[in-house]
């Protein structure tokens, strides 16, 4: 079976739109301000934008706050073509620690974060349907870290389910990271060293205490 190209597919979505005129409303989940800025920036060329900063993984609720604060600020600083706007979803943890339960122990990257993915997208799509937008997608998959099939996977699922299309995306593609992370020093974003939740937090802990012991005892060697 052909692996999908999820970005030659959102061309081809684009350039129809295009064609026809048409500018459709998106209503895109944002994980946080560095992986939006080049999302918003491509995206915004076709679609008005509505930016879902719905995130109850990530802890704690001081770092929860800096970041909507910092995607707050990045919208306000960057120029785009079609109008973007943001909508602060409800800041609940208890959801993500719920349904989190038994798999605590998983390795960031399992299914954890793919249940953490659908909970956030599924809130996506409930809200697109309600407010009649013509798709709904996630900022996701710009990250190398995170599985653009599994996301895809799930959007086209919930689609199915609240009958509003998912905009395909796989966001790293055309050198989109690369991109964001351009952006986010022009911008001097805060850029996290962790996904959100307190395990992905205490993973990122554990690799920096393991560089810091190598490097010690390479010092020492």
């Amino acid at each position: 079976m052909n692996k999908r190209n999820y970005q030659k597919e959102l061309d081809k979505l684009i350039e129809r739109n295009q064609k026809e005129g048409k500018t459709p409303r998106l209503f895109l989940h944002a994980c946080c301000a560095p992986c939006s800025s080049y999302v918003m920036e491509y995206l915004s060329q076709y679609f008005e934008i509505t930016i879902f900063f719905y995130n109850p993984n990530i802890a704690p609720v001081e770092e929860y706050s800096h970041r909507v604060a910092e995607i707050r600020r990045l919208i306000g600083e960057m120029e785009f073509v079609h109008p973007v706007t943001l909508v602060e979803g409800r800041y609940d943890p208890e959801e993500f620690y719920e349904m989190a339960k038994g798999l605590e122990n998983v390795p960031e990257g399992g299914e954890r974060c793919f249940r953490c993915y659908r909970l956030r997208m599924e809130e996506a799509a409930k809200l697109a349907k309600e407010g009649g937008y013509d798709y709904f997608t996630t900022t996701l998959s710009i990250s190398p870290l995170k599985n653009a099939q599994k996301i895809n996977e799930i959007g086209e699922e919930l689609a199915e389910i609240y009958k509003v299309p998912h905009l395909t995306s796989d966001f790293k593609k055309k050198n989109g990271y690369k991109r964001s992370i351009e952006l986010s020093h022009e911008h001097a974003l805060y850029r996290q060293n962790y996904c959100g939740c307190v395990f992905s937090k205490k993973e990122a802990m554990d690799r920096e205490r393991l560089v810091t012991e190598n490097r010690v005892n390479s010092n020492n060697g």
